[in-house]
């Protein structure tokens, strides 16, 4: 028997791709632009029909001021500006277009999309699952394990756990470490003065782990890097800086979830009818969304 396979859709990923990328040309009934939902529907069927899932579940932020993280770092995520309102208010068509078509959402004020992706792959891990992670952001490819894979869909390339290195230069598991290493500049992580991508990735090949590494700091200075006396020093004066680093690159396993398996469901043709109005799908449009909820078209 083929194992079962669970969909996890990074959502916000690609409403703001189709809000950077469509022109705004795109309009509800009240003259709000609808670009981003647009083009995230195009993505969403071309997903549904490509792929034919029968357990997915699309992951929101909401939390983007009021995360767990915000409490443990009140920085971080704070270079972003705040959605303009045309933006929020399309993030909310989209859901709703996701919740018409008969597919879970997840959404949270205390955790981020990628919490909730992480727990829900975990338990489905339990349950005999195996899981697609449709995204892009390295950040996530820390959940992956044997049988899952990451899916970047607009470059249609596809990897598993053992592809990881190759693409990042560390391990699956040790993502989390290295962003504590480096900082990410697009949540905020300052990471350790000091330590780039290259000498991030050659401590973990050594040490194996951040723990690892902070407890044999006396081999630091014996390593072929440039610097290694000086990143020793560093690496023990910000010692707990690097730990609270690593607290907010690790992805939550423990996120709340619906208590279901995530099975797909028919689809609400009225609500979708309702939304394909006021925001001015055309009939092709339409007849997919239709066909993708298993309505009569």
């Amino acid at each position: 028997m083929s194992v079962p396979t669970l969909h996890l859709v990074d959502a916000s990923l690609y409403v703001f791709r189709a809000w950077h990328s469509l022109p705004d040309e795109f309009h509800d009934a009240d003259g709000w632009p609808t670009n981003a939902v647009h083009g995230f529907a195009r993505f969403l069927l071309e997903l549904l029909e490509r792929e034919r899932p029968q357990h997915i579940a699309v992951a929101f932020d909401e939390a983007l001021d009021s995360c767990f993280r915000n409490a443990l770092y009140p920085a971080y995520k704070a270079n972003r500006e705040p959605a303009p309102p045309e933006l929020r208010r399309q993030f909310a068509w989209c859901k709703a277009l996701c919740q018409a078509l008969g597919l879970t959402t997840l959404a949270h004020t205390d955790y981020e999309a990628d919490d909730l992706i992480g727990s829900a792959v975990h338990r489905a891990r339990g349950r005999g699952f195996r899981s697609v992670i449709v995204s892009a952001d390295k950040d996530l490819s820390q959940l992956l394990q044997p049988g899952d894979e990451q899916y970047d869909f607009a470059r249609g390339q596809r990897w598993g756990a053992d592809g990881v290195k190759a693409r990042h230069g560390v391990h699956a598991h040790q993502i989390a470490d290295y962003l504590a290493l480096t900082g990410d500049a697009v949540d905020n992580i300052p990471g350790v003065a000091g330590i780039g991508p290259k000498s991030a990735a050659v401590l973990l090949a050594h040490f194996g782990s951040l723990d690892a590494l902070l407890e044999r700091l006396d081999e630091v200075p014996f390593l072929r890097l440039r610097g290694v006396a000086q990143l020793a020093a560093r690496l023990r004066e910000q010692r707990t800086q690097a730990l609270l680093w690593r607290r907010l690159t690790t992805i939550a396993l423990d996120a709340p979830l619906p208590a279901h398996d995530f099975s797909r469901q028919g689809g609400d043709g009225a609500e979708l009818d309702a939304l394909a109005d006021w925001v001015g799908f055309g009939p092709l449009t339409r007849r997919r969304l239709a066909a993708a909820a298993s309505l009569p078209a």
